[in-house]
């Protein structure tokens, strides 16, 4: 295959996936997909190796970039199927993220299997939202094992029914839950379709070389990208300000060897698992080692296995980034990741501190609400954007979601369309960037309120332990959460009434190079 037939082949399956995505958006009934964008689309080979992914989430694909292999062996695939699977430590990340995977069978042959992974807002967990401050898995909603809703074109009554109880009482979402299912379904349909005729035009034979070289493509351009970064041994370690049970300090920590053309990362310094929900699966902790790595590729590399296949991860098992069954994971997934990703670059700014930003907001401050009550059954998910840290080419980015999350942040008007909320201030936090020759990101300030009697679960993180600066950048000022003006705690379940106010302030990036650099820069 020549370098032009690679590249079209890669531009026509990346967008296979772009389309699988537009597809549940435009299908999906739920703001938190429709509107927030919380879902992600892949491709993979025969065996679960990854070879297309569409520009999404990335702690979604890269953890089914980790587990897939895992997922897909050994059970037996039939044409029409359709599989179903969250289960944390079966390759899901958490509850709320549900993964469909549909095979792909060519003259009899299984091909490949297409996937997509889902937000859903209410996944059967008591607290709205099914965000809780939990203690067990069990307590974080339905656990769904690797489970065929499909088999051989053929629906699987039982386990369809079993999505549709999750919102049989919710009179608002009108059933939300099962429509997203159904534009989940959809959205693999089109990807099969999409693959089908791909293989009509190559050959069976011929995809399967291409992506083969597909994934052999994106392997060289990673050790080329390892061999840029000098050889040694390089730690950092950071920490979670809490687990909402009382565990303050919670460290992650990394030791990452780098040799020409491997790299090696050993999370052993980090703490045990706790009582609280950050916990980590391992998928999730490769999806954040992964992430990183990927930021250093060039733009036009390939988002496919072969970019990971020089990467080592070790992490012990009953640990804090490789939880044991029955961890609470629910923050994991969304909170502890964005705090590897962040002890994974302050690693890597020892080894090439030209190349690395500052600390981002290092949070997603996840806010879940709604209601199973008088006032009727809804639910509501929504993270909130912060800043991004400063780095050698300029100042970090304002109010974006960053790192592990590539969401948006739900729409006024969707919110209040949907919801009995009103959203009373979305403004910039001007000033929380920390300063510095190139300024971290600003974050947001983002003011609910309730119409309503509310039930309301926080999951925030950077609320005690500052986004850090680099090279003598300053650190980005914390965030809070405010109930009628008074102090929350960053993780903290609670009902709200009638006309109280909910104000999510997040964090700012930290800043690159000191203050000085950039006044004797400006004389």
């Amino acid at each position: 295959m020549t370098p032009i037939e690679l590249s079209i082949l890669i531009s026509r399956v990346e967008s296979i996936c772009q389309e699988m995505g537009v597809v549940l958006r435009r299908a999906a009934f739920s703001p938190n997909i429709k509107d927030r964008l919380d879902f992600s689309c892949a491709l993979f080979d025969s065996k679960g190796e990854l070879f297309a992914q569409a520009a999404h989430i990335p702690v979604h694909l890269g953890s089914m970039a980790y587990a897939m292999s895992d997922i897909v062996a050994d059970l037996d695939w039939r044409p029409g199927d359709v599989l179903a699977l969250n289960d944390p430590f079966l390759g899901g990340t958490h509850l709320p993220d549900v993964t469909l995977i549909s095979p792909l069978f060519y003259q009899r042959k299984l091909i490949a299997f297409v996937a997509n992974r889902a937000h859903h807002a209410n996944i059967g967990a008591k607290s709205p939202g099914s965000m809780p401050i939990s203690h067990s898995l069990e307590e974080e909603g339905l656990v769904i094992p690797p489970t065929f809703l499909v088999r051989a074109g053929k629906p699987v009554r039982e386990e369809m029914d079993k999505l549709a109880g999750i919102d049989s009482n919710e009179d608002v979402s009108q059933g939300t839950v099962i429509g997203d299912f159904s534009a989940q379904m959809s959205a693999n349909r089109v990807g099969l379709q999409r693959l089908a005729s791909l293989l009509e035009v190559d050959g069976q034979e011929s995809f399967r070389s291409g992506i083969g070289e597909i994934n052999d493509y994106g392997e060289r351009l990673a050790k080329y990208s390892l061999s840029t970064i000098p050889a040694g041994i390089y730690s950092f370690a950071d920490v979670m300000d809490d687990d909402g049970c009382g565990n303050e300090d919670i460290v992650v920590a990394t030791q990452m060897e780098v040799s020409a053309d491997s790299v090696a990362l050993d999370f052993s310094g980090s703490s045990r698992q706790v009582q609280g929900n950050v916990n980590c699966p391992i998928s999730v902790t490769a999806a954040a080692v992964f992430y990183v790595f990927r930021c250093l590729l060039p733009e036009y590399a390939p988002a496919c296995a072969g970019t990971f296949r020089c990467i080592s991860i070790h992490a012990p098992e009953g640990s804090l980034i490789n939880a044991r069954r029955p961890a609470a994971v629910a923050a994991g997934n969304v909170e502890t990741s964005m705090r590897i990703v962040d002890v994974v670059l302050g690693a890597l700014q020892q080894a090439i501190p030209d190349a690395i930003p500052a600390a981002s907001q290092g949070t997603m401050n996840n806010v879940a609400m709604g209601s199973r009550g008088v006032a009727g059954f809804w639910d509501y998910y929504e993270t909130v954007a912060g800043g991004c840290g400063g780095h050698p080419l300029g100042p970090g980015l304002a109010a974006v979601q960053s790192h592990m999350t590539n969401t948006l942040n739900t729409p006024i008007e969707s919110v209040e369309m949907h919801y009995p909320l009103r959203i009373r201030r979305y403004a910039l936090r001007e000033g929380s960037g920390g300063a510095g020759l190139h300024r971290g990101g600003d974050g947001l300030i983002r003011e609910f309120e309730f119409l309503t009697p509310t039930e309301v679960t926080l999951l925030s993180e950077r609320r005690t332990h500052a986004p850090w600066g680099l090279n003598g950048g300053e650190p980005g000022q914390v965030g809070k959460n405010l109930l009628n003006g008074q102090p929350l705690p960053g993780k903290c379940q609670f009902t709200a009434q009638r006309a109280d106010r909910l104000t999510i302030i997040s964090p700012g990036g930290g800043g690159w190079s000191p203050r000085q650099s950039a006044n004797r820069t400006s004389m």
